[in-house]
């Protein structure tokens, strides 16, 4: 055997260290929930009959990943009674997000949106605010579990069992509902309770391989203990008794530092690095909340949409994801970004081609090939840009910023995209999305431009 082969041999071997192993299991329990209470969730309130007004303001149930930053430092650095003491800081906040999950998809699973339609939002509702906590600890298990040189592959894993999941969420999800379907051209309800019961089943997944991985040593870190006494020192002088003072420190080290780090370190510049953010995946975003319901109005069997846009559509944006790796190592981040943006922005207007064909199954592989693959390269290189903005003393906190101010104003846009369709249809509408992506080429420009303060230099400590 060659050097060279050996070499890339022993390199593969970082795949088999168990933590990394793990993160398949555990990326597969943070990618099932999403899509059930959205795209999968919108086929099947379009289905059942629900009016596609009330199915885009229903979409701002994904908004608790957009505000989940608001609870990070909680479940960053609060104890669970019992659970912390038995499994640590992290595994605890998994294992009850994951139990709440499991329970809140069952909940849907017993419940006909059209019969009552409000214990299906409540019970989405929960699935999205436990999801977006399993999120909050999972990255920071992940960043903490191993070492730097194992990060590359803790990502790979993850990712690939997220994508996995989330084939089983949409295309898994309309499978087995259409298997099971009696009367596939009238709504029945019965098929998607049992499409639910089964993903709340899979949950077990998450909830197994939480039960076996060990927690990670690592303490507080230095930074956060040195700025929680920082604040106990000014706080002491207020006369606030021990324990409020303690409250307050601890307040300050976990929820202020963290947002003050990141504005210190980048200055002027944090507020346009928030800017593009906020609406790099506007145009995907908004477009997203009336693609199930737009295959169904143009007639698109489940089995259709599952294998096209499900399966297919996924292993597009892994194979996209990948390209934008390689354009990211050699044209740089930020080229890589302005080039997702159009790309993303441009693939929307198929869609427009796209809803004037009718139910045409062709139509439909090259529209979702190319948005799918244009998404693909476009979250590659904005993974890569939000990464190298976290200090890694607040890696959690500041990551879970980033990730909710991503999905914050699109959500909200996007919960009135159903008005619009109604209004002025399709083709208007996916024309619209695509124009949503103008402003992101600007921010991109600017951001590209601007002389960002290095991420290396020391972080702020006051």
């Amino acid at each position: 055997m060659s050097t060279a082969l050996s070499g890339w041999l022993h390199a593969f071997r970082i795949y088999t260290h168990p933590r990394v192993l793990g993160m398949l299991s555990l990326g597969f329990s943070a990618g099932l929930p999403l899509l059930l209470v959205m795209g999968t969730l919108s086929f099947w309130l379009r289905e059942a009959g629900i009016d596609r007004s009330t199915i885009g303001h229903l979409s701002w149930i994904g908004l608790a990943y957009g505000i989940k930053w608001m609870w990070s430092p909680l479940v960053d650095r609060l104890r669970l009674p019992l659970l912390t003491r038995l499994l640590g800081r992290r595994r605890a906040w998994l294992l009850l997000s994951q139990v709440i999950i499991a329970a809140a998809l069952a909940g849907m699973a017993t419940n006909d949106p059209v019969e009552n339609l409000t214990h299906t939002v409540f019970f989405a509702l929960a699935v999205a605010f436990a999801s977006a906590t399993q999120d909050i600890a999972l990255d920071a298990y992940r960043i903490e579990a191993v070492a730097p040189r194992l990060q590359g592959a803790m990502a790979a894993t993850y990712q690939a069992g997220y994508r996995i999941a989330m084939i089983l969420a949409s295309a898994g999800a309309l499978w087995i509902a259409a298997a099971v379907d009696p009367s596939p051209a009238t709504y029945d309800y019965a098929p998607w309770r049992t499409a639910y019961f089964a993903m709340a089943v899979c949950m077990a997944v998450g909830i197994i391989t939480t039960l076996i991985i060990r927690e990670p040593e690592v303490p507080v870190s230095r930074l956060i203990s040195e700025n929680e006494n920082r604040a106990m020192e000014a706080i002491a002088h207020w006369n606030l008794g021990a324990r409020i003072t303690q409250l307050l420190a601890w307040l300050y080290g976990a929820v202020v530092a963290p947002f003050r780090d990141f504005i210190v370190r980048h200055g002027g510049h944090a507020f346009l690095i928030l800017g593009l953010i906020a609406v790099y995946r506007i145009s995907d975003v908004v477009m997203g909340v009336m693609s199930n319901p737009f295959y169904v109005d143009m007639g698109y069997t489940k089995d259709e949409v599952a294998t096209v846009s499900k399966v297919y559509g996924v292993i597009m944006t892994i194979a996209g994801a990948a390209i934008g790796g390689v354009l990211t190592a050699k044209m740089g981040i930020m080229r890589t970004l302005f080039l997702g943006a159009v790309l993303s922005a441009t693939t929307n207007l198929l869609f427009v081609w796209l809803s004037g064909r009718g139910h045409d199954v062709t139509g439909l592989i090259f529209t979702i090939s190319a948005d799918n693959l244009s998404g693909g390269i476009a979250s590659s290189a904005f993974i890569a840009y939000l990464s190298g903005l976290t200090n890694s003393a607040y890696s959690a906190t500041q990551y879970a910023l980033f990730s909710s101010v991503m999905l914050l104003l699109p959500k909200f846009i996007a919960g009135f995209s159903g008005d619009f369709v109604d209004a002025y249809g399709y083709a208007s509408f996916f024309t619209g999305t695509a124009l949503l992506g103008l402003p992101v080429l600007v921010l991109v420009w600017l951001a590209g431009r601007a002389k960002f303060e290095s991420v290396t230099r020391p972080p702020d400590t006051a």
